[in-house]
């Protein structure tokens, strides 16, 4: 296939973007990374592409486009799906790491953000507390889907590894700018050691933002959002 055939329309600080990536990284398929400043505006191939919600990632494959990040990773993997399979085979384990997927996309993350726009330390703390809370969780996932093995996917990552790894880097930044561990060896010892397999995975590695640049990014996105001027389709 040209490279041409397959493109992805992403911001580089967005998680969301990052699972496109990475899937197709996975099933090593070449695509064009078409990059989206949407701080400054979209472009009319996004605005034409996902008409309905005017955000990424898209993936085009071809003339077709393809919205919403996990739908994408679940199209890419079964349009490849010659290459390593990243949904489990197994019913029942799919619906597992749909599920988790869904509870880290409207539950934890949305957390994790709070954190960064909490107005006082009370309201902090309770967002701390629902992310620490989360992770605990997600602690006993990773033993009952891992099965003593490296990721969520088994011996190579899988779904929910892309889910879940997507957010690593604003974890990261959030740790930094809160002086904490959220990953820890006490609470979750699986999930540090996961962590670190993940970011150093040949399909990760080169699409991971950098934590200090991704850190002054987050910096603007927060002095934003308390400012009540942040942007409702600028989605990271």
């Amino acid at each position: 296939m040209a490279k041409s055939d397959v493109k992805v329309l992403g911001s580089w600080p967005s998680p969301y973007a990052m699972r496109a990536r990475i899937a197709l990284n996975i099933k090593s398929v070449k695509y064009d990374y078409l990059e989206e400043r949407l701080w400054e505006g979209k472009s009319e191939l996004l605005l034409k592409s996902n008409p309905v919600h005017k955000k990424i990632p898209v993936l085009i494959h071809g003339d077709n486009p393809i919205c919403e990040s996990l739908i994408i990773v679940q199209y890419i993997d079964e349009t490849w799906s010659s290459a390593p399979s990243i949904l489990p085979s197994n019913p029942y384990e799919r619906a597992i790491a749909r599920f988790w997927a869904a509870y880290l996309d409207e539950k934890w993350f949305p957390s994790l953000k709070a954190i960064g726009i909490a107005q006082g330390e009370d309201a902090k703390k309770a967002a701390i507390a629902q992310v620490e809370e989360g992770l605990v969780l997600l602690e006993e996932a990773f033993g009952k889907c891992s099965k003593g093995k490296p990721f969520f996917g088994g011996d190579q990552i899988g779904y929910l590894d892309i889910a879940f790894g997507s957010f690593l880097a604003w974890l990261r930044v959030t740790e930094k700018f809160n002086g904490m561990n959220l990953l820890t060896e006490v609470k979750t010892p699986a999930l540090l050691k996961w962590a670190d397999n993940f970011c150093a995975d040949a399909a990760v590695k080169d699409v991971m933002p950098d934590t200090e640049k991704l850190a002054e990014f987050g910096k603007m996105v927060i002095a934003k959002m308390r400012g009540g001027t942040a942007q409702k389709q600028v989605k990271y």
